[in-house]
């Protein structure tokens, strides 16, 4: 049997690909943005609320870990080939404690779902129905995040810290191949990310929507740099959310309503009306002229500072997938 040799010197490591990624903000930030509100969309979308999917996803994950210490790899295809999964040892402790929520919140959340027909307990073990929701399976979300990883590559191309040339294509046939390693070390990057802004806003749906007044925000701010050519006045993480805000602060750009808000995220215009006063109260939104809602100034002191330990397990899963694609 032949073994591969790895060049180690060709091996990223976390801070290098943080670094560089936040250097590169004006070219990932909105990406970005998009990345995690699209994956928030399916989460909100599979039952019409955030925990219940978390719940799912982190029973999934236990399983993708399992696989992982006995060193077994599914591709995509395999992974998905049965419409049930087992989990083993199942509590509601456990889950407690792994997504930091209250257990009568999780018991509760369990009990829905045994009730959908999605989760079926047999004692200590549980078996997750994937058939019964279209959600579970995601196509689209490989290919979106297959495309963010090629921008990060090819950033860390033109910086000389990563010599594989990749394309969105070969990125997204080695996660597949390698779905059950690869989604795990996905979950590991967005599953805190959740809690931690469950932490930080009180409910996963008031973050859902602070979030698309973000990415509102970001893909107006990011017009507006286009079209005045300034790429290299903004070149850090810290310059584009500063003047991210800023912009709209000193009434350059347009807000988002919360009829948008509810047609954009398929959350309830009264809840997100209710999710939106509490935000200003707060401090995070404020009303423009147009009665619509832009972020204000707090959010600097306030959420990025938190942004960076996402970031941080971000930097992980990018090192980890590109090292993999680098042996691939």
């Amino acid at each position: 049997m032949n073994l591969k040799q790895i060049d180690f010197s060709k091996v990223l490591n976390d801070d290098q690909v943080y670094d560089h990624m936040m250097a590169s903000y004006d070219q990932l930030g909105r990406d970005w943005i998009v990345h995690q509100w699209s994956w928030m969309n399916n989460v909100y979308l599979a039952f019409k609320d955030h925990y219940k999917y978390l719940i799912v996803i982190s029973l999934v994950e236990k399983t993708l870990q399992f696989y992982d210490q006995m060193n077994i790899q599914h591709s995509f295809d395999h992974f998905y080939s049965k419409s049930n999964l087992f989990i083993e040892k199942f509590s509601i402790t456990e889950l407690c404690e792994k997504l930091l929520l209250p257990k009568e919140t999780v018991r509760r959340k369990v009990l829905e779902l045994e009730k959908l027909g999605v989760l079926k307990r047999i004692k200590k073990q549980i078996i997750i129905d994937r058939s019964v929701f279209s959600q579970v399976k995601p196509e689209r979300q490989v290919k979106i995040t297959s495309k963010y990883v090629y921008l990060v590559s090819s950033i860390l191309n033109k910086d000389g810290i990563y010599s594989k040339k990749l394309d969105t294509k070969i990125i997204e046939n080695v996660i597949r191949k390698n779905f059950s390693l690869c989604w795990r070390w996905f979950y590991r990057m967005q599953i805190p990310m959740i809690i931690g802004y469950h932490e930080v806003f009180g409910d996963v749906t008031t973050f859902h929507i602070w979030g698309t007044v973000v990415m509102n925000q970001a893909f107006n701010y990011k017009k507006v740099v286009s079209e005045n050519n300034v790429h290299s006045l903004i070149p850090d993480y810290m310059t584009f959310n500063k003047g991210m805000v800023t912009d709209q602060e000193e009434g350059n750009s347009s807000g988002v309503s919360a009829m948008s808000l509810s047609d954009m995220t398929n959350i309830p215009r009264a809840t997100v009306i209710r999710k939106c006063k509490y935000l200003m109260e707060q401090g995070y939104l404020k009303l423009n002229d147009k009665k619509q809602y832009v972020l204000t100034g707090y959010n600097i002191d306030k959420i990025l500072p938190h942004q960076r330990k996402v970031f941080r397990n971000k930097a992980k899963f990018l090192r980890k997938t590109l090292n993999l694609l680098t042996i691939s």
